[in-house]
């Protein structure tokens, strides 16, 4: 029993958060820790980790290029199943074609990485190289790894049909997305389709949420920053039949500026940040 004991301990002590690999802003005041949109504070990060155990349900925003966002990711979901049993793992990486492959291979021997993409239908616009190890972790740790993204044909529905926008969004919240709709299309996007992909977004965070209100709990949605926001995505959605709503976590490049009053999260850690990149140069070439 003692030995139990001890092993127990270990468990629940401080472990080191991983090494950074982002390259900018490592001076940064308060690199590594986090906001607590609820106490006013900084907190370090096994204090998260402990405020986040008694969690039904987490929702955690990522800037889906930063390596050091998923290496955080995978240390959260480690340090969380230290304290009790995770039972699912959601993705927003993951369709629902997809899930049949997925059950498939969980709790099984795993394929070489090399061959397990394959096996999944990963898409292409995931790199695998950053996501690879939370699937991997997912398929063997929890209970379930679960889709959580509407599926290609649905999205295309929605394009095609586009069905009426949310009243659930305030004015300032659609003008933001349709904005960034824009900007992420590099200019290059037909403002009457504005109103189709809006409609896309939106059925995304509510299927997001729906999934994750039906998954086993505890149960933790790995998703893009602007689907985690409470403003914007998956926690705007949420029914309150449901129960009590997620807590949200952003994962935050230092430098990018000040997330409005830092209240769209529960929790913002904060981390380094990328060089700045022009993700437009590609599409200005073709």
């Amino acid at each position: 029993m003692l030995l139990a004991g001890m092993s127990l301990s270990v468990a629940l002590s401080a472990a080191e958060l991983p090494g950074w690999q982002a390259t900018e802003h490592l001076d940064a005041a308060h690199l590594g820790e986090v906001w607590s949109t609820r106490g006013q504070r900084w907190i370090d990060a096994d204090q998260l980790v402990a405020e986040l155990a008694g969690s039904d349900r987490v929702v955690v925003g990522e800037k889906h290029d930063n390596p050091d966002h998923h290496h955080l990711q995978l240390w959260l979901l480690q340090q969380l199943q230290a304290r009790r049993p995770q039972a699912a793992l959601l993705m927003e990486m993951l369709q629902p074609g997809q899930q049949a492959a997925v059950t498939a291979l969980q709790h099984r021997e795993l394929p070489a990485s090399a061959a397990l993409p394959a096996q999944l239908d990963w898409q292409d616009g995931w790199d695998w190289s950053l996501y690879g190890p939370l699937v991997r972790w997912g398929l063997q740790v929890p209970q379930q790894l679960l889709a959580a993204n509407l599926s290609a044909e649905q999205m295309m529905h929605r394009y095609r049909r586009p069905p009426p926008i949310s009243s659930r969004y305030s004015a300032a919240a659609r003008a933001q997305l349709e904005q960034t709709l824009l900007d992420s299309h590099c200019g290059m996007l037909d403002a009457q389709r504005v109103p189709a992909m809006l409609a896309i977004q939106q059925g995304r965070d509510e299927q997001m949420a729906r999934a994750l209100a039906e998954a086993p709990a505890p149960a933790l949605l790995l998703a893009g920053g602007y689907h985690a926001r409470r403003d914007l995505g998956v926690p705007l959605h949420w029914q309150s039949q449901w129960g009590t709503a997620p807590a949200v976590v952003l994962l935050w490049e230092a430098g990018a500026g000040e997330l409005p009053g830092y209240a769209q999260a529960d929790y913002v850690w904060l981390t380094p940040a990328l060089p700045e990149q022009d993700y437009c140069a590609g599409w200005r070439e073709h």
